[in-house]
């Protein structure tokens, strides 16, 4: 058994070099932050750019994790003829890094921010990401706004996009704000303190379960993965729990997908070539189809993503203690999403899981390099000005962003079961209820129900298979490896 004390944010910087990363920001990062902090924002009123907009009297909100500092994306909704209006306002990251300058290239190359429980390894500096770039309270910032209009079927009727000044009025966070909605709890100190906010967000709330309707409608998929969170205190992990997605992630989740389909949209209809996020069509859909008749599904023999969001749904309703490991399944073999180049004039691939043609990412530009790129197309189609990068830029961009993210979920992945490993040290000996989540020639492979951590069955294995539930003991942790060793318990 390994000792508490492992190093687990330096085995996390080894992890990030090992897979490509440059954790350290190069020479020139000091002297361009200088001038960002020194530079004024434009004053709307009399900018050369009239199009401009000052939006900050309007009741701006961002709803994040609790911990969150590198807000991208608020929110406000105001009842209209024709529906609900919706503004989603994106961080304007490129105003502060621009293309080429010295933080932008390491951004391109590492391309996005890599979480791990122990440390962050940001894409821009935090001094830009958690602070001057990001749309925190009570700032003024500048924004892309993305502006559309749910209809009464959840339909978008109207979208447009503009640049503006803006404020957050309050920065909310999923559990609260999930917690509320779903009248589990009555309204956090913020919210209950402004009638206003509470009437605001309920209109947010309406306006999305409209969206998520239309989009399950066309054969979105709804997935639910566990994702275990650690407890950190003075640098030492005392704990892993299980994230609970909440009414507020799925608000958040709703308007950041239709705003990216209104980018996506607006940059093909221009004309203008793009980086597009997409899902292909599952080539594993054979194997699809098997693992659904093993629950009495029968599925098309094409693929069918109605007929699979309707299975899924079925085995939500029939079974919601496994449904985490049917999705995770399904997640696999539908294969990884990916960035491609969008050439103008040409309709691409689509986004296969959330039944979606036209879609991007642009809802994040402090922390993926794509969102900072399809933001400066849409700046250049607003200005009238040529487009910053040539297809084969984008083409290059694409194909590196989607290298990076895999490395990034490597490095993620590996250092969940390290956390793991440690927080599960001093718990070596004690029992668990766990679910077999896979037989196959390396192993039986479970998962705890709580906390949610995975490890091998060692012992006990015999005659178990996937979906099975019996109790177990922690017989061994390794940090370094990442492992947790298991017995079956005969009580």
């Amino acid at each position: 058994m390994y000792k508490v004390n492992f190093d687990l944010a330096a085995s996390a910087r080894k992890e990030m070099v090992q897979d490509g990363f440059a954790p350290d920001f190069p020479p020139g990062t000091e002297e361009q932050l200088a001038s960002v902090k020194a530079k004024p924002a434009p004053a709307v009123d009399s900018a050369a750019d009239h199009s401009i907009r000052d939006l900050r009297n309007l009741l701006w909100s961002s709803i994040d994790n609790d911990t969150s500092r590198d807000l991208d994306q608020i929110e406000v909704a105001e009842r209209v003829a024709n529906g609900i209006r919706v503004l989603v306002g994106i961080a304007d990251v490129d105003f502060d890094v621009p293309a080429g300058s010295p933080i932008d290239q390491h951004a391109a190359q590492e391309t996005v921010t890599v979480y791990t429980a122990v440390h962050n390894f940001p894409m821009l500096p935090e001094v830009l990401s958690t602070d001057l770039t990001s749309l925190a309270e009570n700032q003024d910032r500048l924004a892309v706004v993305i502006e559309f209009v749910v209809d009464s079927g959840g339909l978008i009727a109207s979208s447009t996009i503009y640049r503006a000044v803006v404020r957050n009025k309050a920065q909310l966070a999923y559990n609260a704000v999930g917690a509320w909605l779903e009248g589990r709890s009555g309204p956090d100190a913020k919210v209950a303190a402004s009638a206003e906010l509470q009437a605001q967000l309920k209109l947010q709330d309406e306006a999305a379960v409209k969206l998520r309707a239309q989009r399950h409608r066309l054969g979105a998929l709804n997935f639910d993965r566990v994702e275990a969170v650690a407890t950190i205190s003075d640098g030492h992990v005392s704990d892993v729990t299980a994230a609970q997605k909440t009414r507020a992630n799925d608000l958040i989740e709703d308007f950041m997908v239709a705003a990216n389909e209104v980018m996506a949209r607006t940059l093909k209809e221009s004309g203008t070539s793009s980086i597009r996020r997409v899902v292909k069509t599952p080539e594993r859909w054979p194997r699809i189809v098997e693992l659904a008749a093993k629950y009495g599904t029968s599925l098309p023999a094409n693929p069918d993503a109605g007929a699979l969001g309707a299975f899924l749904e079925s085995r939500h309703k029939a079974d919601p203690d496994h449904y985490a490991d049917i999705s995770l399944a399904i997640v696999k073999l539908m294969g990884p999403g990916e960035y491609v180049m969008s050439k103008a004039g040409e309709t691409g691939e689509g986004h296969f899981g959330l039944a979606a043609q036209d879609y991007t990412h642009s809802t994040a530009p402090n922390r993926r390099y794509a969102d900072l790129v399809t933001q400066r197309l849409i700046k250049a189609l607003l200005s009238k000005t040529a487009a910053p990068y040539s297809d084969s830029d984008l083409e290059a961009i694409a194909r590196n962003c989607t290298a990076k993210e895999d490395a990034a979920r490597k490095v993620e992945r590996v250092m969940a079961k390290r956390v793991a490993a440690v927080a599960m040290q001093g718990r070596v000996g004690q029992h668990f209820q766990a679910i077999v989540t896979g037989v196959t020639p390396k192993g039986t492979f479970v998962r705890l129900l709580d906390p949610p951590v995975e490890g091998i069955l060692w012992k006990g294995q015999q005659g178990a298979d996937v979906g099975d539930k019996f109790d177990v003991t922690l017989t061994s942790t390794n940090p370094e490896r990442g492992y947790l060793d298991f017995a079956r318990w005969l009580s």
